[in-house]
């Protein structure tokens, strides 16, 4: 699998589309909002007031939570302004990246509207930034931007996607991502394809931002030091359960199924310290561990079918074909329903939060 060109979420604005089934990564962004303005305080009041800032958001893939971060963000700066009482807001230059394939289209068409609202001042002596905005295709695991040309960087449920499915010479049999029953050595080369991934991220980072530039990234990620854990690996495997039905009814080779399994690694708040630690260009400002709660509605497996299809769907697009899509996804839905309808049975949703500063 060439992760950089099929990673990337269902477009549009469809049934099945990203943009209308991102609710929990809604959620979320609002849950980090205090993480972010401690920040954004920080790195304003340290570059003497600036007239110019460069934010970027990395993996910020389409619909209305990509400029949900570019509006927090453009309020943020201007609620420090008015609170320290300035009479200028700074221009601010906004990077959009994203993989290649990703929906940079439904974003470019919801930019123009976007900046009209900015233009309405939100309350008296308030005047929101100037902004302008430009999409970055490519890789977060690779150079991006010139040296030092970074003030601020923001990633939300991105990180925890790999640059590409761990090696494993299809030992990892009858499962499509980590799980209670794969071997040692899958988990192994799933930590470690992270570990390189994670250090490569944040060397990049590290030569595009300026010295005392601030970044914060949150990754769906586990508090269980096990990454076995039911936390990590429950919709996955239910989807495995899926596929596996088909297997055996002869609907999908078991070849094409051993073949298959997801780039993603959810990490512990403490392999994400370790790696900013290791890597040393950044101080570590905060770490949080969030459990996002999810309302009854949200947690039905009907909804929760068609918020895995929006991520899912173009990885099982590439591997298995456009011919037993549909009957994947409902039979899915269907597994998601009688699970998620038993008592004992609750989604755990867990992000993981880092703050930090470039270092001089």
């Amino acid at each position: 699998m060439d992760v950089i060109e099929v990673l990337r979420m269902n477009g549009g604005d469809g049934d099945s589309s990203y943009s209308n089934n991102s609710f929990i990564q809604r959620k979320v962004i609002s849950m980090i909002k205090p993480i972010i303005e401690d920040a954004l305080t920080n790195l304003y009041c340290g570059m003497n007031f600036p007239k110019t800032l460069v934010m970027a958001d990395l993996g910020c893939s389409s619909g209305p939570n990509t400029l949900l971060v570019a509006s927090e963000l453009i309020k943020s700066i201007d609620k420090i302004r008015l609170k320290l009482g300035h009479d200028e807001s700074p221009e601010i230059q906004f990077y959009l990246n994203d993989l290649p394939h990703n929906d940079f289209n439904t974003i470019f068409r919801l930019v123009s509207k976007f900046q009209k609202n900015l233009t309405q001042p939100m309350e008296p002596n308030s005047s929101l930034p100037p902004c302008y905005f430009s999409g970055v295709p490519g890789s977060f695991h690779t150079r991006l931007f010139l040296n030092k040309s970074l003030h601020f960087v923001h990633s939300s449920y991105s990180l925890m996607w790999l640059s590409q499915v761990p090696e494993m010479e299809n030992t990892n049999k009858g499962n499509i991502y980590i799980s209670k029953t794969s071997p040692p050595s899958v988990i192994k080369a799933y930590h470690e394809q992270f570990q390189r991934d994670f250090l490569m991220f944040l060397k990049c980072r590290a030569e595009e931002m300026v010295s005392g530039g601030r970044m914060v990234l949150t990754t769906l990620g586990r508090r269980s030091d096990d990454p076995c854990s039911k936390e990590c690996c429950y919709l996955w495997d239910l989807l495995a359960e899926t596929l596996n039905n088909m297997v055996v009814e002869g609907l999908i080779k078991e070849e094409k199924m051993d073949s298959f399994n997801i780039p993603q690694y959810l990490p512990s708040h403490k392999e994400v310290s370790n790696e900013v630690n290791k890597e040393g260009s950044f101080v570590i400002d905060c770490v949080e561990v969030f459990e996002v709660k999810l309302s009854e509605e949200d947690a039905q497996g009907t909804n929760m079918g068609k918020t895995m299809r929006a991520v899912a769907e173009p990885l099982l697009l590439s591997h298995f074909g456009e011919s037993i899509i549909e009957e994947v996804f409902t039979r899915y839905t269907n597994v998601l329903k009688n699970h998620l309808s038993l008592k004992d049975s609750k989604l755990v949703n867990v992000c993981v939060t880092v703050s930090m500063t470039r270092k001089g």
